[in-house]
């Protein structure tokens, strides 16, 4: 339904080193990035699969929380490394790792706060290899 999705920040160098880390967890990374040049003033990167960037950040008006983003992971181990690199590049914690069984058996999520205060989380819908 959504084919790409974007968050203004704070600092974008910052932001842009935090969801490099994060998102390598999960097999992501930068794949295009837009210069104050090219757009007329916005700075911004987008990360994603090979040449088709998802989840974008950029520069802009900040707004500080209240958006909720999910990324998929392809295992549990996934999701437990996204919410490490998370935390150890200056997230603070939302909820560990573990089995959200009240949304369906096999929903395993892990939650941070991104350093603008987003609520980010990585899911894995598989069972327990």
């Amino acid at each position: 339904m959504i084919d790409h999705l974007g968050l203004n920040v704070a600092d974008y160098p910052r932001a842009k080193a935090f969801y490099t880390a994060v998102l390598a967890t999960l097999g992501h990374e930068p794949v295009m990035e837009v210069t104050k040049e090219q757009s007329g003033g916005y700075e911004g990167c987008g990360f994603g699969p090979p040449r088709q960037p998802k989840f974008w950040i950029g520069t802009g008006e900040a707004r500080t929380g209240g958006a909720h983003v999910c990324f998929t992971a392809a295992s549990r181990a996934q999701v437990d490394a996204f919410h490490a690199a998370a935390l150890s590049n200056g997230a603070r914690d939302n909820g560990a790792p573990g089995l959200r069984p009240h949304y369906h058996p096999n929903y395993y999520g892990a939650f941070a706060y991104d350093l603008d205060g987003h609520n980010i989380e990585a899911v894995c819908h598989l069972p327990e290899a």
